[in-house]
């Protein structure tokens, strides 16, 4: 692997654009980024993780490592949550790192590196005031929080999809693309 790339955490919920999060791992790394997959164990049952790795090489991660063993994480330039749901957004914005996705997302909110958050959460929760007060400390703490109406769209099924490529142009918004 080059040295020239960079290396982005995707942290991932259960909601159902995880079910093409191959798609957008595929695509970062065609820019030239390392990628990490960290899923919330409910994630986890959702995508075949070693499928994942075998087919993109990257590292995947659901539960912390014990302290005997090394950490297989290279150090993050960027961090992008998404999908990220109404419950795993609300206890990151609390501060509460329950799972291995929510302690990584906690301790990166203050690392000086690039976070997005891609929500795919109800229309209905949007209107909850847990969500306005959550995106707004989020938001007050560097993290650029997309539009849920923009990067969502429903496929035949009716299931929530996601636009990747919007997520991927915030990403080279940012610079942080060579």
């Amino acid at each position: 692997m080059s040295d020239s790339r960079r290396s982005v955490y995707v942290v991932v919920s259960a909601a159902p654009p995880v079910l093409r999060i191959s798609e957008f791992i595929i695509e970062l790394q065609s820019r030239r980024w390392q990628v990490s997959l960290i899923a919330t164990p409910t994630a986890a049952t959702w995508i075949d993780l070693g499928g994942i790795a075998s087919a993109t090489g990257c590292v995947t991660r659901v539960a912390p490592r014990a302290p005997h063993e090394p950490d297989t994480l290279p150090p993050a330039d960027a961090l992008v949550a998404a999908p990220l749901t109404f419950n795993s957004l609300n206890k990151w914005a609390a501060g509460i790192s329950d799972t291995l996705a929510l302690g990584i997302l906690n301790e990166l909110l203050g690392a000086g590196i690039r976070v997005i958050a891609a929500p795919c959460i109800k229309s209905t929760l949007r209107r909850h005031p847990a969500y306005r007060d959550s995106t707004r400390r989020l938001t007050e703490c560097g993290v650029t929080v997309m539009d849920p109406e923009v990067i969502t769209n429903r496929n035949d099924e009716g299931l929530a999809t996601f636009e990747w490529t919007r997520i991927l142009q915030e990403v080279c918004l940012a610079g942080e693309v060579p």
